[in-house]
C-alpha cells in the first residue's frame, strides 16, 4: 500500500511537468483530430443509418411511437443521436487510450527512469512492434467483453461496476507492459506483473473510473451536449489524454520501483557467501633437538 500512495502522489505531482504537458500534445492532437473529422463526415449519416434501423424494428417503432406522444417528437428525435454517441464514446476512450500508450508512455517511463532510478539498466525485454501488437490484442479482448456484459448495464449497480473493471483490466494491460518494455527483460516484467498483480489491477480500476468521469459530460449537457456533440468531443478527448497520461506516470512509477526492488532482491540472493576459512592447527612447541 505504501508503494501504492507513494506513485500516486508522484504521478500527480509529475503530470504537470512541462516536458509531460508536451508529450500528450501529439496523442491529444491526433485523437482530436481523428474524432472531429470522422464526427463531421459520418455523424449524420450514422444519426439517419440508426434511425432507419430503428423504425424498421416492429417493437422499437412502437416504442418510438410511444415517446413521441408522451414526451413530445423532440425527444424521439434525440434517440438515434444518443445511441451514435453511446457506440461512439467506447471507441474514444480506446482511441485516446492507445494513443496515449504508444506516443507517450515510453517517453514517460523513460522521463521516470531518469530522474528516479538513473542507475536502472535497460534490458529492452520488448520492442514497439510487440508492444502495439500486445495493445491491439488486449484491445479487441476488451471491447468483446463489452459487448457480451452490454445487457447487465441496464441493471443499476453493474453498470457502476462491470465497464471500469473492463477499462481497469485493459489499461493495466498495456500500461503494464508499456512502462516495461524498454527497462525490464522479458522474465522481469512477468515477475513484476505476477507479484503486483492486485496493485497494478487496482490502479487500471482507479482510472477506470476516472476515464468514466469525462462521459459525464453528456449527461450534465442534455441536448445541448447532442447540438455541440463536435465540441463535446473535443473537450472528451483532451480529459481522456489527461486521464490516461495521469495513468502512465502511475504505472510507471510503480512498476518501475518494483522492478528496482526486484533487482535489489536478486542482487542480495546471488552474492557469493565465501566459506570460512579452515582453522589453523594449534602451534606448539617445537620438540627440542638432544
Amino acid at each position: 500500500m505504501k508503494l501504492l500512495l507513494d506513485s500516486f502522489w508522484r504521478a500527480g505531482a509529475y503530470l504537470f511537468l512541462p516536458r509531460v504537458m508536451g508529450l500528450t500534445l501529439m496523442p491529444l492532437l491526433l485523437s482530436s483530430l481523428l474524432a472531429l473529422g470522422l464526427g463531421w463526415l459520418f455523424w449524420e449519416s450514422a444519426v439517419a443509418g440508426v434511425r432507419s434501423t430503428l423504425e424498421g424494428w416492429s417493437l422499437v417503432a412502437a416504442m418510438l411511437q410511444w415517446i413521441e406522444v408522451n414526451l413530445g417528437a423532440s425527444w424521439r428525435s434525440l434517440v438515434g443521436p444518443v445511441i451514435v454517441l453511446a457506440l461512439a464514446v467506447p471507441l474514444i476512450v480506446v482511441l485516446s487510450l492507445l494513443l496515449v500508450a504508444w506516443l507517450a508512455t515510453p517517453a514517460v517511463a523513460r522521463l521516470v527512469r531518469e530522474r528516479r532510478f538513473p542507475t536502472l539498466e535497460q534490458r529492452h525485454g520488448a520492442s514497439f512492434v510487440t508492444a502495439v501488437l500486445w495493445s491491439v490484442g488486449c484491445t479487441l479482448v476488451a471491447l468483446a467483453a463489452l459487448l457480451v456484459t452490454m445487457p447487465l448495464w441496464l441493471i443499476p449497480p453493474l453498470v457502476l461496476i462491470v465497464p471500469p473493471l473492463i477499462w481497469g483490466w485493459l489499461t493495466r494491460q498495456v500500461m503494464g507492459f508499456d512502462v516495461l518494455a524498454d527497462t525490464a527483460s522479458a522474465a522481469e516484467r512477468r515477475t513484476v506483473v505476477a507479484e503486483h498483480r492486485w496493485p497494478l489491477l487496482l490502479i487500471g480500476v482507479v482510472t477506470g473510473y476516472l476515464g468514466a468521469a469525462p462521459s459525464l459530460i453528456w449527461a450534465v449537457g442534455g441536448a445541448a451536449a447532442l447540438i455541440f456533440a463536435p465540441l463535446m468531443i473535443a473537450v472528451a478527448v483532451w480529459l481522456y489524454t489527461l486521464v490516461f497520461a495521469f495513468a502512465a506516470l502511475w504505472f510507471a512509477h510503480y512498476a518501475l520501483a518494483a522492478l528496482d526492488e526486484l533487482r535489489r532482491r536478486q542482487t542480495v540472493e546471488v552474492v557469493p557467501v565465501e566459506p570460512p576459512a579452515a582453522p589453523l592447527p594449534p602451534v606448539t612447541d617445537a620438540p627440542r633437538l638432544p
